[in-house]
Parts: C-alpha cells; sequence; structure tokens
C-alpha cells in the first residue's frame, strides 16, 4: 500500500495566499499546519491546524523546520527557512509560485545574503514588488503541480 502525501505546512504570519492552501488541501485530503506568533484565523475543519508558537526569533520557521520533510509541502517566502527544508527534503514553494529547489537555493540564499548587507551599508534597494493576481494564479499552479507530483511519488 502505497504511504499517504505528508503534510503541508504554511508560514502563515506574512502569506497571502493561506485561503488558496485550504482549497488545494481540501481538494486532495490534505492535512494543512498553519503556523504562526499570533492573530491568524483558519477556517474550522479538523485537517487544519492552527500552530500558534511563541514571539522568539524565528520561532514560525523553526517549528516548521524541525517537521518538514520528504512528502511535505512547505509555503513560505522566507529564504533561509525555504533552504532549511529543501535540504530537509520537502517540497518549498514562495506564495508567488516560486519553487524553491536544491539546485536554486545556494544563489538564491547568495543573493538575499548580499541585498541584506547593502541595505546594511544604507544601499537603497528598494521592497518587493507588490503581491498580483498573478502571483496567486502562479502559486496555484505550483502548489497542484507539487501536490500531484508527490502523489506520484508515493
Amino acid at each position: 500500500m502505497a504511504e499517504s502525501l505528508g503534510h503541508i505546512y504554511v508560514d502563515a504570519d506574512a502569506c497571502p495566499v493561506k485561503s488558496e492552501v485550504y482549497k488545494v488541501a481540501a481538494r486532495h485530503g490534505l492535512s494543512v499546519h498553519v503556523v504562526s506568533n499570533g492573530g491568524v484565523a483558519v477556517p474550522r475543519d479538523p485537517k487544519i491546524n492552527l500552530v500558534i508558537v511563541g514571539a522568539a526569533f524565528d520561532a514560525a520557521d523553526d517549528w516548521i523546520a524541525a517537521r518538514a520533510g520528504p512528502g511535505d509541502i512547505v509555503v513560505t517566502n522566507d529564504i533561509p527557512l525555504a533552504g532549511r527544508c529543501v535540504t530537509a527534503g520537502a517540497s518549498v514553494i514562495g506564495p508567488n509560485g516560486r519553487k524553491f529547489t536544491e539546485e536554486s537555493i545556494g544563489m538564491t540564499l547568495a543573493t538575499r545574503n548580499l541585498m541584506t548587507d547593502l541595505r546594511a551599508a544604507g544601499e537603497v534597494t528598494g521592497g518587493p514588488r507588490p503581491f498580483s493576481p498573478r502571483d496567486r494564479s502562479a502559486f496555484l499552479s505550483a502548489l497542484h503541480e507539487a501536490v500531484v507530483r508527490l502523489k506520484q511519488q508515493r
């Protein structure tokens, strides 16, 4: 008998695609762990688990990284967390549909660190572009692909 698909972990505090995760998870019968420092509402559904972590720096990231692994999907825009989860074997998707992979995570982390250093040195680097309907659509497509791929691997 094939193993069931793991879980979807959502780094929820600044995640703009939580409702999309809930819809895809319901369609495929998957469990979702919505991890937050607080103040996030989730639907009443036995397959959706709200996890409130402490206010400590990276508490949500640490909770997710300690549990995510092969067969799981992680939704985050946090690049260091994405790196930790990719290393653990999880499929990782950004809210804009970006797939973090073993091949891409090293360069992504290096770029993030460079931008952090430039901002610390006083360089004005701007922020991320606004979240768009195209991002939402790309996310839904990437999440669906990840679920299908993981189901096929089982």
